[in-house]
């Protein structure tokens, strides 16, 4: 018996399709087993490529024939190397060498160098003029219609073609996405659950995730486009209302957007193992998928969200504001967006739980309740004099406001780097005061850059002073983001799972040993509170928070040249 018959023999016998015979024959669609054989061994583990030759094919040749390809930046490409080619989401890139499935050769304007192809997509409209010669049609018009029409030529006015060009290039990927979400689910998600001595139900919810519900949604929103559909005119199709429809049904991909890199960690545990890369690439070939690894099937939910507020900018760019669909696409864009800083700020809040529970398990002489039974977000943090009552005795202490409740810490006298636990402030029973420099008629003492925290009943208060008067204000401003936070919380009804809580202090106690001393990382705080308001595009929001798309950078000496300047080492 050959390699490929134990190879067979281990595996097909359960990954046959429903209905087919139990044995491939010599002339079966599937080919010889020499055939697939060969296909399984020429197709390699290509783990962590998304993209498959047949487009990159095409392009050569466009290119080699001497056509102009054009690619719009999904993402901003931020770079130090001058040989890769930066760029932001939106930019415009033309295409000069794409042999390499990775990183592509571009030009923009002067500028040339690598960029990576993930990055990017094809210009739906290639022949599309740039604004310059768009305003010069603009001009032609106005001043003589017969011009324009020599101009353009036989067939649809311009705006009208390219309105078409883009509710076509809509309904075309929306049919193939629900190819690739079927392909998943039957060709993979069902023969894995024929091989439970190889998955566990846990594994399979780990890569998987949510990607069934994914896939009953987009089945019911592509019937609403195809009602929509003017296929004898496509650019008189009126589609926004499929978007508003359904909007807060997209919500559903925030679960899979968070799962994912649990998924990856998953599934390159298992791609260790060559029963599990020969598993997966039967199932692909037996499902006569397209020649895509199961990663790169993983991530099109993650990519196809984060399109979505492209395609309908584009839309909504060749769409006349007479046209009857006019409104509903300019809402349905805004309503994309919205999603998609939905699922990002989720996605944020869910990566920062483990930062939080590391950051207390850093914190000496812990007392009460986890900080995560009620906050899941750092808001601000910083150094505050606390005066008490009743002497009004005067403490320094390092102050970290959370979602529903204020931290407060003491300094090691000799390890500045050692936080103690002194107590905690409920927020959601606190109204907070600006108070006037000079004196406090409650604690009889003067006070300056001050501002106070008191429960309704008056029983609970406390009085605290900032060194400079804006950093007094910047934590004004801290309070009062803080009380948004928590509407916009139940607003939105977002919340950490019992699970994700325990897991993510499991995590926090592994890393710091009991025994050990346990120093404060800056770092966490800094990290966290850059989570807070990340910089987004205004135009194409969350297209580079979900960097779940990005290949392996190739190394640079970038910081090898910085390390080798003597002025910057300590």
């Amino acid at each position: 018996m050959n390699f490929f018959q134990v190879i067979l023999g281990h595996f097909f016998s359960v990954i046959l399709p429903d209905g087919a015979p139990e044995k491939l024959g010599a002339g079966d669609e599937a080919g010889s087993e020499e055939d697939l054989y060969e296909d399984l061994r020429s197709s390699g583990h290509r783990f962590g490529h998304p993209g498959g030759a047949g487009e990159q094919l095409a392009i050569n040749e466009l290119i080699s024939d001497g056509s102009v390809v054009y690619a719009e930046a999904l993402w901003d490409h931020v770079t130090m190397d001058d040989q890769e080619l930066g760029f932001k989401a939106g930019d415009v890139i033309e295409v000069v060498d794409a042999t390499n499935k990775e990183w592509w050769w571009g030009r923009i304007l002067d500028s040339e160098g690598w960029f990576p192809a993930s990055f990017v997509r094809l210009r739906v409209n290639q022949d599309e003029p740039m604004e310059e010669y768009l305003a010069q049609l603009e001009e032609a018009q106005e001043e003589n219609s017969a011009g324009m029409a020599l101009l353009l030529g036989p067939g649809l006015p311009c705006k009208e073609q390219m309105r078409t060009n883009v509710i076509n290039e809509i309904m075309s990927t929306e049919r193939d996405y629900i190819k690739h979400l079927k392909d998943i689910c039957e060709g993979y998600i069902k023969q894995c659950r024929k091989r439970m001595d190889m998955f566990t139900e846990e594994q399979l919810c780990t890569i998987f995730g949510n990607i069934e519900d994914i896939y009953r949604f987009q089945k019911k929103f592509l019937k609403c486009l195809e009602k929509k559909f003017n296929k004898d005119e496509p650019h008189l199709s009126e589609i926004g209302c499929c978007f508003l429809e359904h909007q807060t049904d997209f919500q559903i991909y925030s679960e899979y957007c968070n799962n994912h890199p649990n998924a990856c960690v998953q599934l390159s545990k298992l791609m260790k193992l060559n029963k599990y890369v020969f598993f997966f690439e039967a199932c692909r070939l037996l499902q006569k998928m397209i020649d895509i690894s199961l990663d790169g099937f993983l991530l099109t939910p993650v990519q196809k969200i984060c399109k979505y507020p492209l395609q309908l900018a584009e839309l909504l760019k060749y769409t006349n504001p007479q046209h009857r669909d006019y409104k509903d696409v300019e809402a349905a864009l805004n309503g994309m967006k919205n999603v998609a800083r939905l699922i990002n700020e989720r996605k944020r809040r869910l990566e920062n739980v483990d930062k939080i529970a590391q950051w207390q398990s850093s914190i000496e002489d812990w007392e009460g309740e986890d900080i995560l039974s009620r906050s899941s977000d750092l808001i601000y943090s910083g150094e505050l004099t606390k005066i008490s009552p009743p002497q009004g005795k005067s403490q320094q202490r390092m102050f970290f406001l959370f979602n529903h409740q204020m931290v407060y810490c003491k300094k090691d006298l000799l390890r500045r780097d050692i936080l103690y636990y002194k107590g905690r402030v409920d927020m959601d029973q606190m109204e907070v005061l600006d108070v006037e420099d000079g004196k406090d008629k409650e604690l009889n003492v003067s006070v300056k850059n001050a501002l106070k925290l008191r429960s309704p009943s008056g029983d609970e208060v406390h009085l605290l002073c900032a060194k400079k008067p804006e950093q007094k204000q910047r934590w004004l401003r801290a309070f009062r983001d803080e009380r948004e936070q928590v509407q916009h919380d139940r607003e939105t009804g977002f919340s950490i799972t019992e699970v994700q809580k325990k897991q993510a202090m499991l995590n926090a106690c592994k890393s710091h040993p009991a025994g050990k001393p346990k120093a404060v990382n800056r770092p966490y705080y800094d990290f966290l509170l850059r989570q807070k308001h990340p910089t987004l595009p205004t135009s194409l929001p969350q297209q580079q928070v979900f960097m779940l798309a990005e290949p392996k950078r190739k190394s640079s000496n970038f910081w090898h040249n910085i390390g080798r300047l003597t002025p910057f080492k300590k």
